[in-house]
């Protein structure tokens, strides 16, 4: 099953995916003192940073 490319119907499948023990909510950064940290790979990034320059990851996507 894949979602839907312009987030229709995402509120369904977050409750599908809900109802049988996932966790659905977005990632985001995670804080290691004044640094922003990747909840993918930990890469380390300035306070500034919108996306992880070590693996790619986006907050955004």
């Amino acid at each position: 099953m894949a979602s839907s490319p312009n987030g229709a119907g995402d509120e369904a499948f977050d409750q599908f995916l809900t109802d049988r023990g996932h966790d659905v909510e977005r990632a985001g950064w995670e804080y290691d003192h004044n640094k922003k940290q990747c909840p993918e790979c930990s890469g380390l990034h300035d306070s500034a940073a919108t996306s992880c320059t070590v693996c790619g990851w986006d907050p955004r996507k």
